[in-house]
């Protein structure tokens, strides 16, 4: 990293989970503002994701890696290697629905390592280059679980707490060097998280964005058991529905800063998360979890 730009001088963007879902609809409103891409997931779709955004004129480069592992981490990081990151989103992610007893452990562990160890194993290359440049975006994909305890989605709502959590302390971090921090906070959308996470018969996975903004805060509850769900998922412009970090967003200790949220294209909105790219209000699909995103 911190080297050479591709694509004759445009900015590049990482997105992580960009196979589909909101990590492809990140990817492609960063192609359609001018940015080159490295998009990573694990799954095979990657491919012909990368062949579809190519199509908008701009280079990409695909890198499947599971991110799970450190190996694939690192591969990910050393693909990197003499290229200037100037936006990175940290979009990758998986879920697992079921009570915690009932669980597999190994389930239960790759929630961990692909929401939390391989958030942090990415932030910290990527955030180093950026502040020693004393300019860069970082944006995380959080999720409105990660504002309460999630019954019977235990580790995946402890894991987005964590990314939260994680976020808002480097944006204190980083406030004075020229370098952004925005978390994003999405309720329920319309993707493959939910078959992933073994959730088709959840209410969140039927509506989606129809549910107001405390309905999701609220969490939704499954159609026979009653077990509550709190999916994620991303609307460009929450509004009422997905809560966003910063202005909007939930805060613990002293105040987050509102000055330096990450901007794509020319419509960012600082660090409450803002509208992405140009602000459209359609909503964005969810990744299909594993490491390919959620």
């Amino acid at each position: 990293m911190n080297g050479d730009r591709a694509g004759g001088g445009r900015p590049l963007a990482l997105i992580t989970g960009a196979s589909s879902g909101i990590g492809y609809e990140l990817a492609r409103l960063f192609a359609e503002h001018g940015h080159d891409l490295v998009v990573n997931a694990e799954d095979e779709r990657l491919e012909h994701a990368a062949r579809r955004l190519r199509e908008t004129g701009v280079e990409v480069r695909a890198v499947r890696a599971d991110l799970r592992t450190a190996e694939g981490v690192d591969r990910l990081v050393a693909a990197l290697t003499g290229l200037t990151v100037d936006v990175a989103a940290l979009n990758a992610g998986v879920g697992q629905g079921g009570a915690f007893v009932d669980t597999d452990p190994r389930d239960d562990q790759s929630v961990i390592d692909l929401n939390v160890s391989s958030t942090v194993r990415l932030a910290k290359p990527l955030l180093r280059d950026m502040v020693a440049r004393g300019v860069g975006r970082l944006m995380f994909t959080s999720s409105v679980a990660a504002t309460m305890p999630g019954s019977f989605q235990s580790v995946y709502n402890a894991s987005k707490s964590f990314v939260q959590s994680f976020a808002q302390a480097l944006q204190e971090e980083v406030a004075d060097t020229g370098v952004t921090v925005t978390s994003f906070m999405p309720g329920p959308t319309e993707t493959d998280f939910f078959r992933r996470a073994g959730m088709t018969d959840t209410k969140g996975r039927h509506h989606g964005e129809g549910r107001s903004g405390a309905g999701r805060a609220a969490g939704v509850r499954r159609r026979h058991e009653g077990p509550r769900e709190a999916g994620h998922g991303l609307g460009e412009d929450q509004g009422a529905g997905g809560r966003r970090q910063g202005a909007a967003g939930p805060r613990q200790g002293r105040r987050a800063p509102t000055d330096g949220g990450a901007r794509i294209g020319d419509g960012g909105r600082g660090s409450d998360g803002g509208r992405v790219g140009d602000g459209g209000r359609r909503p964005v699909g969810h990744a299909d979890g594993r490491a390919c995103g959620r």
